[in-house]
């Protein structure tokens, strides 16, 4: 299933090019976005669209800049909620069916404090709790944001650069 979906958003992407920034917004939001980053595989896509964007010679730092939105837009929606809704958020679908993810995440919370936010991101399952416990524990706006904001550059330019820059490399 996931490696349909890939071909498809793939496809997609090459016969529509123009699109390819929204579409990375979407991908970098969904993967940072709490509830969703658990159901959707976008780091595999986003990593496979990199080869496909070096490979038509798209220009990168538009799709950079969207992924990097995307990235940081999903994890401050994910603390608004969790700041808002608390631990009652761990009950919500699908973060009931991982009923060890916050529990892992507030560890790692209180191990690394404002740290962890930005460390979270380079962690699969983290990805998706680390905002929502920062939220969850009240973890104060700006360092936050900053945190958030720092990794999302780290994060896309890690997804995006390799496979952009080693195709166009490459040919």
């Amino acid at each position: 299933m996931i490696e349909a979906l890939t071909h498809a958003v793939l496809g997609w992407m090459q016969q529509h090019q123009a699109w390819a920034p929204p579409v990375v917004f979407v991908l970098a939001f969904g993967e940072s976005l709490a509830l969703i980053s658990l159901l959707l595989p976008a780091t595999v896509i986003l990593i496979a669209a990199s080869g496909l964007i070096g490979a038509a010679g798209l220009p990168f730092w538009p799709i950079w800049a969207a992924a990097v939105a995307g990235a940081a837009i999903g994890d401050a929606v994910s603390y608004w909620l969790a700041y808002h809704f608390q631990e009652s958020i761990g009950r919500m679908w699908p973060l009931s069916r991982h009923p060890d993810l916050l529990p892992r995440g507030h560890e790692f919370f209180r191990r690394w404090g404002a740290g962890s936010v930005f460390l979270g991101r380079f962690f699969g399952p983290l990805r998706a709790v680390v905002p929502l416990v920062a939220g969850i524990c009240g973890m104060s706006q700006i360092p936050f944001q900053i945190a958030n904001i720092a990794s999302a550059l780290v994060w896309a330019t890690g997804i995006l650069a390799p496979g952009v820059f080693g195709v166009r490399w490459l040919l």
